[in-house]
């Protein structure tokens, strides 16, 4: 339970970090670092940009940072994967 409420906050942030950018980038004003945008993807946040990249057509174009977008996916993906695995809870102590 407590993974989805992660997913869902992490998520919901992404999201509003990306309109920012996007209203940012359209009033060629202070951007969000790229670096920012990954990050919040790695700590459970794709989900929310990836629905910000879709409905508000954000980010979508520059090939690398779409690369680097679906490396955090998979390195986020593999962590929680591992997290949730008896050998995860094992090393963490959960």
């Amino acid at each position: 339970m407590l993974v989805a409420i992660w997913y869902a906050t992490a998520s919901v942030i992404t999201f509003l970090v990306y309109a920012i950018d996007k209203s940012a980038a359209r009033q060629r004003t202070w951007r969000t670092p790229e670096r920012t945008l990954h990050l919040l993807a790695l700590a459970g946040g794709w989900p929310g940009a990836l629905l910000a990249q879709q409905l508000l057509r954000h980010k979508t174009a520059k090939l690398p940072f779409r690369i680097t977008f679906w490396i955090t996916v998979l390195l986020n993906v593999a962590g929680s994967l591992w997290i949730c695995s008896p050998a995860g809870r094992a090393t963490l102590n959960l």
